[in-house]
């Protein structure tokens, strides 16, 4: 149980990791609690203030099992975008609010039946780079703080003994987080236990842009250099590729030992307006109203989205123990919700939920490897709207 007066987690016997997390009982709002010891430690969001979390405790099978859940949120690159966010919740958690868990995260059996009682736990994001800045000067001119990674180290550890089950998850730049982040996770946990990684939304692919341009490699370097993330992305990627490629799921895959599920369409919402047609690349705004409505594009545009979907292919990994749910859904994560992750009417490839493809690659009942056939052959993708 949590201690009001000491700001510390007490939970014998149990596998403990403390994290900065936001809580959310399916549907019901639960009240934020600031890790106010972190700041001694530098762990801070950009402008200083606590980190934040909320927790739902095991009960029940699942008092030994631990799925932790990274908050996306974007990036911010330059120190004009940084401050910006101080402004919101993105960089600071004087602006956050109750939230409410749902999806992947909720409590009801029958939506979520393999993690519903499990110890839940949702990191909320305030560093804007993904849990990987680390850099110790502070100008006093705009007061920020690119402390990203020392929240993430300074809220992933504590007594892990009697951990029996784990998964790191995420969505958009939390499900980049869960990659970057996966073998320290397995790292901090007893060698005994089933430890393995979730990314939703999060596979961002190294592609260029409509007009050429490398858009998103560019994009990379800057958050790269303005955290000082380097040394805090997957050592084995750092040591062949430069930091910024290391970024990029397709780079860090082959040299990951811990089991990974990418849940991702092969037509997000997100890459296609920010990746494939940013508005540097799209100055007469051509892209539109495709961008926002895939049911908008025209035949030559449809052609563009075709062959982004054949990049993206291309760009995940080959091996058998990499469990997937690839969708031709227009949309950017989908685990978060109870209508996408599974009721009567979500989205489904070859009759199967996300929720049931992940629960069964992660109970090992079944290899999952689901690849959806090209839009827009998907009945049950209008059922759901962007993100």
């Amino acid at each position: 149980m949590f201690d009001p007066k000491s700001r510390a987690w007490i939970v014998p016997s149990l596998c403990l990791i403390s994290l900065l997390v936001s809580l959310e009982v399916d549907g019901s709002p639960a009240p934020m609690i600031l890790l106010e010891s972190a700041v001694a430690k530098g762990a801070v969001c950009l402008d200083g203030s606590p980190p934040a979390y909320h927790f739902l405790p095991g009960s029940g099978s699942g008092v030994n099992s631990w799925l932790v859940f990274m908050e996306g949120g974007g990036w911010c690159r330059n120190v004009t975008e940084c401050v910006e966010r101080t402004g919101n919740f993105r960089g600071s958690s004087k602006f956050m609010k109750e939230l409410s868990f749902s999806g992947i995260l909720g409590d009801n059996q029958k939506t979520n039946p393999d993690f519903y009682n499990w110890n839940r736990i949702k990191i909320r994001y305030c560093d804007g780079s993904s849990f990987t800045g680390d850099v110790e000067a502070v100008d006093p001119a705009t007061n920020l703080h690119y402390r990203g990674a020392r929240v993430h180290h300074a809220t992933s550890h504590a007594n892990v003994a009697e951990c029996l089950q784990a998964l790191l998850s995420g969505c958009s730049a939390g499900g980049l987080a869960s990659i970057l982040h996966c073998d320290d996770f397995r790292n901090l946990l007893p060698s005994s236990a089933n430890v393995k990684c979730f990314s939703d939304a999060g596979y961002f692919i190294d592609a260029k842009d409509i007009s050429g341009a490398d858009s998103v490699k560019s994009l990379y370097t800057d958050v790269v250099n303005l955290h000082g993330s380097t040394k805090n992305l997957p050592s084995s990627c750092n040591s062949m590729e430069t930091p910024s490629r290391c970024f990029f799921p397709q780079y860090v895959m082959p040299t990951m030992s811990t089991p990974l599920f990418i849940l991702n369409s092969a037509y997000d919402s997100w890459q296609i307006m920010n990746i494939l047609v940013p508005s540097s690349a799209d100055p007469g705004q051509a892209w539109a109203e495709c961008k926002l409505d895939i049911k908008k594009c025209s035949s030559s545009q449809l052609q563009t989205l075709q062959g982004f979907r054949s990049q993206f292919l291309q760009a995940l990994p080959t091996s058998n123990s990499t469990g997937m749910f690839i969708i031709s859904c227009h949309t950017h994560c989908q685990s978060g919700g109870r209508p996408t992750w599974q009721d009567v009417d979500s989205p489904m490839i070859e009759n199967t939920t996300i929720a049931k493809a992940v629960g069964d690659w992660y109970n090992d009942r079944s290899a999952v490897r689901k690849i959806d056939c090209e839009y827009p052959c998907n009945s049950s993708c209008p059922n759901i709207t962007n993100e």
